[in-house]
């Protein structure tokens, strides 16, 4: 057991524990904890999903990371230089954004909302790219690991955190407390370590789109690299945007499904994560991407059960923590497989391409989702997320030569 979590043992991985954190703190800003903010004063549901479209900065980040691959900062680098900056400017925005007032200057609000999401966007480009030239490809799993944990616990703060404090300050004052927390990222970015080795920037910003186009696309089997990318997580996204509403159905309270979801979900997600980071360099990429896609997938097996057996809370309880925890699995070797597709020369434009690629297809058929449920009940929903899932699996099985990854040190 020590040896499989050998690969945590190094200062690089440990360093992506903050620079999740400072990536994830931004997200419920513009999106949850907003929308609470939101309600609390008396906003229109309707225009409170209408601030949904803010968002959009996180889903179309490639179209200015060539910019980011493009021009360099002083004094600490291309990755490090732009962290520090975007975490500046996400201090003055956060801070900016919760002096707004959402009754009378609504659309002021909106665009700062939007600054924000557009800010953050930005520095996720600059963090994936980082953590992909920072670490050996032998460390890609157990960084990303640590990497999503800080994430999720950031999650936390200014989610559930925000909620708790805004009971008992101004909602200016929470979002200012936040705001200050980017100081994590701004200290990550001085004191972490440096990129393995500095790839040469492109020389026009011409190269920096067209060239890692070509180089991508022009790769053996790359029609195959392209769908295991948009189908891998696809099952998983669609099961996972209905959970609450079939939760509610089967009888949980509120109360019950934030306890379940966030308290035993988010453990055994990051409980999953961890794991995979010492399991992936053990198993070897490709095995590890289809024995955890497997697993996540047969996870919804559970709800099947759950779903049309109407059995007690200890089975909707063990549904939700098995499926949390493959799905950390699941998850934390498809970003690894992610991170080994990135040619180092390009590595914030590619990464962000694949990143934004990666949750079309769940997006577009988790639109259906819902009218699948309805149509033909939830067992049926979740059979139809279990064979979502088998595609990218039998393209990996297929072609093994798309997830090579590192070699397996099964005898480590």
């Amino acid at each position: 057991m020590p040896r499989l979590f050998e690969p945590y043992r190094s200062w690089r991985v440990a360093a992506m524990l903050a620079l999740g954190f400072a990536s994830g703190l931004p997200s419920p800003l513009t999106g949850a904890t907003l929308s609470a903010w939101l309600r609390s004063a008396g906003v229109s549901l309707t225009s409170i999903g209408a601030l949904a479209l803010v968002s959009l900065p996180y889903n179309l980040k490639f179209l200015w990371a060539p910019v980011l691959d493009r021009f360099d900062l002083p004094w600490l680098g291309r990755r490090r230089g732009w962290m520090v900056v975007l975490q500046l400017a996400l201090l003055l925005a956060i801070a900016a954004l919760g002096s707004a007032d959402p009754r009378r200057a609504p659309l002021v609000l909106a665009l700062l909302a939007l600054v924000t999401a557009s800010l953050s966007a930005s520095f996720d480009v600059v963090a994936d790219a980082y953590r992909t030239e920072a670490l050996a490809p032998a460390q890609h799993a157990a960084g990303t690991a640590v990497f999503v944990t800080g994430y999720r616990l950031a999650l936390i703060v200014a989610g559930a955190g925000a909620l708790i404090l805004s009971d008992h300050l101004s909602w200016s004052v929470v979002y200012g407390a936040l705001a200050a927390l980017t100081a994590v990222g701004m200290v990550c970015a001085v004191l972490a370590p440096p990129t393995l080795a500095e790839a040469q920037r492109p020389a026009s910003l011409r190269d920096a789109i067209v060239r890692p186009l070509v180089e991508l696309l022009g790769r053996p089997h790359a029609g195959a690299t392209l769908a295991v990318v948009m189908l891998y997580k696809v099952g998983d996204v669609i099961a996972g945007y209905l959970l609450t509403p079939f939760l509610i159905d089967v009888g949980l309270t509120r109360s019950e499904i934030g306890a379940i979801q966030k308290g035993l979900g988010l453990v055994a997600s990051i409980g999953g994560s961890l794991l995979a980071g010492g399991l992936v360099p053990r198993l070897g990429l490709r095995l590890a991407l289809i024995a955890f896609g497997l697993l996540q997938a047969g996870a919804n097996l559970l709800y099947i059960a759950v779903g049309g057996l109407s059995h007690g809370r200890l089975l909707v309880v063990t549904a939700v923590g098995i499926d949390n925890l493959c799905g950390g699995l699941g998850t934390a070797a498809f970003v690894t497989f992610m991170m080994s597709l990135c040619d180092r020369r390009f590595t914030a434009f590619q990464y962000a391409l694949l990143s934004s690629l990666s949750t079309v297809a769940g997006r577009l058929l988790g639109a259906a989702g819902g009218w699948l449920a309805e149509r033909w009940g939830w067992p049926a929903f979740f059979a139809i997320t279990i064979a979502a899932a088998l595609p990218a699996l039998m393209v990996l099985w297929r072609v093994p030569a798309l997830a090579a990854g590192p070699e397996p040190r099964l005898g480590a």
